[in-house]
Order: C-alpha cells, then structure tokens, then sequence
C-alpha cells in the first residue's frame, strides 16, 4: 500500500481495519456520533452489520458470536447512551473472558468535556470492565489502535475491549497502517509458556496421588480446540475424574467415563464431594469463583492444589495453591501430557482403587433426581426431552440465568466446546437471546436453542424483531413458572417463604408475542404433548418462542447453601423444610 491508496477517512479506516482483521459481521446500533462509519457500512458488502434493538443486545450477541466461534465478536454503538448501554455486555465479557471489540463514538474533539449532546467519558466509565480502551484523538493513530485493540481481546486472557473515536477523527482524512506494519505495544505481552520446573512438580505430585481430581474451567475452552483435545487425552492417560465449572462445559464429554458432572453450587454431589476429600487438584483454566468454592476456608482442606491459568492475577487470588503455572493451558497440558509419557514407571492402578469406590457410592445417590409427573411437565424432564431429541443434530444451546440455566447445565450433556454459550461471572438475566442471534448469525444452517425462563426472556425480547428481520430461526425455549424462579427458591430457603416481587403476574401471551414479530408461538403444557411440540419447534425454519409451562414451584437441586462446604450440599431427598432450616443458618443468609 503506497501513495495515496493509503489515504482515507478515519470512517474509511475502521472498515479497512476490521476487513483486515478478518471480522464478517458486526453487531450494533446507529446514531448521530457513528454515522460517519454506518455511511461506509452502507457502501461496503465485505463486512454485513445485524441491526439490534437495543446496544447491550449488540454486545450479548457479539458474545454469543465470539464464544461458538473461537473469534472476536465486534460491537458498534454511538456516544453517550449508546455507550452506557454497553457497559453489561463488557463486563459480562471480562467476567467469563469473551474477546469482543466494541467501537463506540464519542462527540467531536473540541466538545469533549462540555457535556454535550450524548456525551459521556466512555473511557472513564468502561476502564474497570474492559482489558484495554482507547480515545482516539489522532486519525493517524486510528488503525495502529484498532489492531492492537484486536491483538489484546484475543491474547492471553480473552476479554473486552474498546476504542472510542470522536466523530471529527471519522471525518478527518490520515493514513492507513495495515495489521502486519503496525507497532505492537511491548508493555502487552501475554505468557503463555508455563515454567518447566513447575510442571515436572505438577506431574509427579500428580503421579503419587491417591484421590486425585482434575477441575478443569472455560479457560480450557478459550485457549481453542487443541487444548479440549489435550485434556481429553491427559484425563485418558491418567485416568483421573474430572468435573468442570459452568463455564468449562463440553471441554470433557458428558458422555466420558471420568466425567463427574459439574460441580459448584448446584453441581453433582459426586463431583462436590470428589473436590472436598481429594488429595491432589488439577485446576485447569478456572479461577475458584465463590459459586465453586463454598466455604472458603472449609475448601478443599486436605488437598495439594495445582493452579494452571493464563492470567498471573488469578492465581493465589481466591485460594492458596501449592504448585502455581501461569501460562496458556494449552500449551501447558502439552507438556503434561508429554511428561506423563515419560514418567519412567507409571501410577499402578490399585493406588486409586479405594477413590474409585468412594466416586461410585457418591454417583450412586443420584443427586440430580426428581419426582417425575404425568399431570405436569416437570423442567428437569423438558430439558432432558429437549436434549434428547437434539442429540443428533448440529445443536448450539445459549441460555438464560436462573433455575433454567442449572437444569440445562446439570441435565443437557455437552460432547463438544463452544457448544454452550451462558452468563457464568456476572449472571446477566437477557444474555441468552442476543447471544444466541450471534451463534445463529456465524452458524447459519445449525440448529440453535436458547433455553430460558419466562422472566429473564423479557428482559431483551425487542431482539425478535432483530431475528425475524435477518431470518434467524433461533428457537426459545421458556421454562415458563410464571415465577423469577431462583429467586423464589431463595426467598422460599431464607426468607421465610416471604414471596417479595418474584411472581409475575403480567404475563404477557408468548405465543401471541411471538406472532406480534412475525415468529412462530407455540405452547405446551402435558408431558405426553412435549415431544411432538418439541419437533415442531426444531422442524419451523422461523424464529420460534416455545412456552412449556412448567411446574410452578420445582426448586433446583442439589445445592450448597451459602456459607456452606462442598460436603454440606442439599440433595433432593433431603430437602424437607427442616433440613433446609438446619442447613442454612445466619452467615448463609448474610452471604446469599
């Protein structure tokens, strides 16, 4: 690129940049501060954009795009409220490391700081949920900033970050620097070869175990296909159990024999009760988050604990480990794997024998159980219905959060990563939808389900209209309690059963909302209805909202109540109100 080619508008080159940094779609929403770059949008075929209804479905659908396809997903959103409204999505993204770019406008240069019109210090108010943002003040410095903006979302710890440009900087003309020609920031430069000597520890601490356990996190996931592949063979050749976090799903087949469910708060009772009495832990790529741990200073008590993270801050955060390796778990489960090769006299299988009993007699009590019902459909049977009847389909699954994102965890069974895109960290109600518009959009003949509640789905329904417009046939599926139904359950477990606004009593007709946009409604309320209703919903090639009325006051089980340790989990057999009472006491409240 000599001369004048690479003389343009700074709107000119956004485009440039984003087309060299291979982005095919974006998703956002117009507005005076931006018209500059959707003018350029407007006469470009290159990159297509998916008009949202609302800024923070622009940035849980960039999600949702970015997690299904291992890419960064690019958000575009004008100044001032544009901007505000972008804030969830960025922190939802930091919180469960999504890479997403979101470029935002800002009001010309000279009006920075006179509170005018949709103005507000967009860099000021996303520094504490982003990795990195920029203020673009010198057209010049434009491209050089959206590629490193590209370079750090996706590096190390994948994550949020945002470039904000004054619309004066759009108009200005200054020179083009492509991707393989500009200067890296030195400052910036991830780890992601583990120390050596750290891991030889780990892999003989981890060959003289006797109740090992491998916890493995979206760490996993993020670090790319490879590093599935690697945990899958290392679990294989130590024949060690394995549990994951919420986020970390798939990254172990459901299907696979060391498989022991996911653990945490509402996890299985054999993996709870694994991570409580083992001796040796393999955290890989996870953070011990307060929904994992429990109890912090019951956690885990008796146990040597290896820490294998991207993100240096992590480690030794939350809980101290013995054996630390800060570094890229793919790279890192390469040199386990090898290592394990060459141990000279490999771990004899009598060593584990005993832990293998005291799993088997734990995966016995079966704590997912439930009372089944030929009167009512029962969410814990919808979800297994729905998993079973898309076993054998190229299936994505977004949800959610609440009681319906537990029971799709505990009940789905994921085979593969990147097939599970949910709101882990920050537990953002309305994240599903937008987010599954975004698997839709990168996976156009796949089938891609979000599983919601019917309090949480209101909360960015406007993006049907979004759905229908792009011919998305995103199928949601509505555990519909007519309750907020987690925190019901809380205020049912801690607060005397005092129902505070958690029932909605002005639900609105999804079948008829659904037909409102041009989708497709249906309703199912029999257990002997549910399978064909479910068909009909996978076979209609049109957005559909599904509202499988559920039983109104089922509770999610098993569960560690707050302030409690991995071993004082609820099952479902024991949840009568005294247990409940005697379960839960005043520093459980205090920590809900």
């Amino acid at each position: 690129m000599t001369g004048t080619d690479n003389q343009m508008t700074g709107a000119e080159i956004v485009l440039r940049a984003l087309k060299d940094n291979g982005v095919e779609h974006i998703f956002g929403y117009p507005g005076g501060a931006v018209l500059p770059i959707y003018d350029e949008i407007f006469q470009q075929d290159e990159i297509q954009h998916i008009l949202v209804r609302h800024e923070q479905g622009a940035g849980h659908a960039a999600e949702g795009y970015a997690r299904s396809t291992g890419k960064v997903g690019v958000m575009l959103v004008t100044s001032g409220p544009g901007a505000t409204n972008a804030v969830t999505p960025l922190q939802d993204a930091l919180m469960d490391s999504i890479p997403i770019v979101c470029i935002s406008g800002q009001v010309p240069t000279p009006l920075i700081g006179s509170d005018a019109f949709q103005e507000c210090d967009t860099v000021g108010i996303t520094r504490p949920c982003t990795k990195h943002n920029w203020l673009v003040k010198d057209v010049n410095d434009l491209a050089r900033i959206i590629h490193e903006a590209f370079r750090i979302a996706r590096t190390g710890r994948p994550g949020p970050v945002v470039v904000d440009i004054p619309k004066d900087v759009q108009f200005a003309t200054g020179t083009y620097t492509p991707p393989d020609a500009h200067r890296i920031q030195k400052s910036y430069q991830p780890k992601v070869q583990g120390d050596a000597r750290a891991i030889q520890a780990a892999v003989e601490l981890m060959a003289n175990a006797r109740r090992p356990i491998i916890y493995s996190g979206g760490g996993v996931i993020n670090s790319g296909p490879e590093a599935s592949k690697l945990l899958r063979e290392l679990v294989s050749l130590t024949d060690f159990p394995i549990t994951s976090t919420l986020m970390g799903l798939g990254a172990y087949p459901a299907s696979g024999k060391n498989w022991l469910g996911m653990l945490g708060m509402h996890g299985s009772y054999e993996a709870n009760m694994a991570m409580h009495d083992c001796d040796v832990m393999v955290c890989i790529g996870a953070r011990f988050d307060d929904r994992i741990t429990g109890r912090l200073n019951a956690f885990s008590p008796n146990s040597k604990k290896i820490h294998i993270d991207i993100d240096p801050s992590n480690i030794n955060k939350n809980v101290r480990v013995d054996i630390p390796i800060a570094g890229d778990v793919g790279h890192v489960l390469e040199d386990m794997v090898r290592l394990w090769r060459a141990l000279p006299k490999k771990p004899d299988a009598g060593q584990t024998a005993e832990w293998r009993d005291s799993i088997a007699r734990w995966r016995a009590r079966n704590s997912f159980a439930y009372t089944p019902s030929s009167d009512v459909i029962m969410p814990q049977y919808a979800i297994e219905r729905l998993a079973a009847l898309t076993k054998d389909r190229d299936t994505y699954i977004t949800t959610e959060v609440g009681q319906h994102q537990m029971w799709a965890a505990q009940f789905f069974g994921f085979e593969e990563p990147n097939r599970w895109m949910t709101s882990g960290g920050l537990g953002t109600m309305g994240y599903g939808f937008p987010a599954a518009i975004g698997v839709q959009i990168a996976h156009p003949e796949s089938l891609v389900i979000d599983i919601a509640g019917d309090a949480s789905i209101q909360m960015c329904i406007q993006e049907m209209s979004c759905a229908v417009q792009y011919e998305a046939p995103v199928k949601i599926f509505i555990l519909n309690n007519q309750y907020m139904g987690m925190v019901r359950q809380w205020q049912q477990l801690l607060h005397g059963n005092r129902l505070s606004h958690s029932y909605t009593e002005a639900m609105p007709d999804f079948v008829k909302l659904a037909e409102a946009y041009g989708a497709v409604g249906l309703r199912c309320e029999k257990p002997g209805d549910l399978d064909a209703a479910i068909l009909e919903m996978i076979n209609v090639k049109k957005p559909v909202i599904f509202d499988c009325r559920v039983a109104n006051l089922a509770n999610c089980f098993p569960m560690i109540p707050s302030g409690k340790a991995h071993n004082e989990m609820l099952l479902p057999d024991e949840a009568t109100d005294e247990a409940v009472a005697n379960a839960i006491d005043a520093k459980g409240r205090q920590l809900v």
